[in-house]
């Protein structure tokens, strides 16, 4: 059985792997290791401590599950488990315990996932028929821990799987109790694909002398392009939703997972969306277990196309049919970008990552690049020109495959009748606009979203407002109105995060900005009349370096400079 298993998957092989997991590879169609896998797998074998940094789809399920099922005994194995698998999600919880089962089956591994959401009784009968390995999230494996019903003290192997994530959940202490309840003679393996210093701590104190591994996404020829194509859209917050509706419509994603930073944005964007007549879902912590599954389960039977959601509640999804990772906003940290980019580009598809930037964001989108050292192109958000042009593209395509596929004899009696009043292709042209309007195509009632031209250098920017500054004691100039900011020079305010603030909250640009006058407690600044509102709108709903101020119309301006 080894030669034919040797020769089904001979990379597996060399190994040295037993035949029943050469023969579960085999049959899953498996033909050879990833790069973690080799590297990983002969390591683990030998007994070693492991550390991987990995990113998500590069084969490290399948780098840590295969050496634990090696080392499971052929017979008379004891009831308490032999490993355990740490995991952040029940969702991952999930994936990974059906992939030990997957591999196992030959040698009749007894793998049991426990997580929160599930009846506790069906998990207390499983632990005490006995079970192999068990596959946990770190809060249900330290309650069954306290009821007595997990038993560690024969465990072998601990496995720590997406660790930076585990303790970004404020699990640390929790996973620290559980590694006190193991053997001090276990083997720990521990995968993150960041390594950020908490990591370095948990190594100092539960590894010993790991074997260190660091594999980044596999990636294309020199040549080709690369497995996930990253992008980024400057856009003015008032602008946001349109914009993603307008690079929705040019990138047609089969399964889109757009990440948003509060549940109340995820609602709005869904609420939205749909109105814009996508099939979107929202998921977020605001919502049932039951709830959240149905909603995974709807994108992916394709009931839905987009699903809306924050980073906790999509933490530990593994969706294939996902062609698109949006970031609704620049991610706060640029282990969030590598995560959310690590749901697509899998075991070698093509992925598309996609970011909306505002112009105050565009440094810590700087600061991404920089640390995942890939570069994200600044693309033009698409114009209606651009949209309608596409949408024309869709129609013809349609209409190709309509021609190349489908029955269209029952159709005949429709047009040759036509074709004696009319010409044939006034007839075809008839029938491509209904086909064209029916696909809900109306570019021509939407408005152009103004292009938000990247930002000059600061010192420029500081030069340029600075001649701003000294304009005071006059009355607005024509056409423009003079706005009061309850923040001034003790807040730490300069002319420039004023102009940065109301530039990148509404459609007007710096170079529409007046006069500016900044006092100790408040500042004055003229904007065009027909602009007051909005600017006054948007200011009142976001913060001006970091800090949240009164904004009105001046009223009284030598009461506001003698308080």
């Amino acid at each position: 059985m080894t030669d034919n298993a040797s020769d089904d998957t001979p990379g597996f092989a060399e190994l040295g792997l037993r035949p029943e997991l050469l023969h579960a590879l085999s049959g899953l169609g498996y033909e050879e290791p990833t790069p973690i896998q080799r590297e990983a797998i002969p390591p683990l074998l030998n007994g070693h401590d492991l550390l991987g940094q990995a990113a998500t789809g590069t084969g490290k399920t399948a780098a840590f599950a295969l050496p634990v099922l090696q080392q499971l005994p052929d017979r008379a194995r004891s009831d308490d488990p032999a490993a355990l698998v740490l995991v952040p999600t029940r969702e991952l919880a999930m994936q990974v315990s059906e992939a030990f089962h997957r591999y196992g089956r030959e040698l009749g591994a007894r793998v049991l996932p426990i997580y929160g959401g599930q009846p506790i009784g069906r998990q207390l009968q499983a632990l005490d028929r006995g079970v192999d390995v068990v596959v946990a999230t770190p809060g249900r494996a330290l309650d069954h821990l306290a009821r007595g019903t997990l038993r560690l003290h024969g465990v072998s192997t601990v496995v720590l799987d997406e660790a930076d994530e585990m303790l970004d959940m404020g699990f640390v202490d929790d996973i620290e109790s559980i590694l006190q309840a193991t053997s001090e003679q276990r083997q720990t393996v521990l995968f993150s694909a960041t390594l950020p210093a908490r990591i370095a701590g948990l190594v100092r104190g539960y590894l010993r002398d790991p074997t260190r591994i660091r594999i980044g996404r596999e990636q294309a020829g020199p040549e080709a392009a690369p497995l996930v194509r990253q992008s980024a859209y400057l856009v003015a917050r008032a602008h946001k939703p349109a914009a993603l509706g307008r690079v929705l419509d040019m990138e047609s994603p089969a399964a889109a997972l757009v990440f948003c930073r509060t549940r109340e944005e995820v609602d709005q964007l869904t609420e939205t969306l749909n109105g814009r007549g996508y099939r979107a879902e929202a998921l977020h912590g605001g919502m049932g277990q039951d709830q959240r599954d149905r909603v995974v389960g709807r994108l992916r039977s394709g009931t839905a196309e987009l699903l809306i959601a924050t980073d906790v509640a999509a933490r530990g999804l593994d969706i294939e049919q996902l062609t698109h990772v949006i970031n609704y906003n620049v991610p706060s940290a640029p282990a969030s970008y590598v995560h959310r980019t690590g749901r697509v580009g899998r075991a070698g598809r093509e992925g598309v990552a996609i970011t909306l930037t505002e112009p105050r964001e565009h440094r810590m989108l700087k600061a991404i690049e920089r640390t995942t050292k890939q570069r994200i192109t600044m693309e033009k958000l698409p114009t209606l020109a651009d949209l309608r042009a596409r949408r024309m593209e869709i129609t013809r395509a349609g209409l190709r495959e309509s021609i190349l596929d489908d029955d269209l004899e029952r159709f005949r009696v429709v047009i040759e009748p036509l074709t004696e009043e009319f010409d044939l292709m006034e007839v075809a042209l008839a029938a491509a606009k209904l086909a064209h309007e029916s696909s809900g195509a109306a570019a021509d009632e939407e408005d152009e979203i103004p292009q938000v031209a990247q930002q000059t250098g600061w010192k420029e920017r500081e030069r340029r407002e600075g001649r701003r500054h000294e304009q005071r004691g006059r009355g607005p100039t024509d056409g423009m109105t003079r706005l009061f900011v309850g923040v001034g020079r003790s807040a730490g305010i300069r002319p420039q995060d004023l102009v940065g603030a109301i530039a990148g909250e509404s459609r007007i640009s710096g170079r529409d900005i007046g006069a500016i006058e900044i006092t100790d407690r408040f500042s004055l600044v003229e904007v065009p009349q027909s602009a007051a509102d909005e600017v006054i709108t948007s200011l009142r709903h976001s913060t001006i370096k970091g800090k949240k101020a009164t904004v009105r119309r001046e009223r009284d301006t030598s009461a506001n400079r003698s308080s």
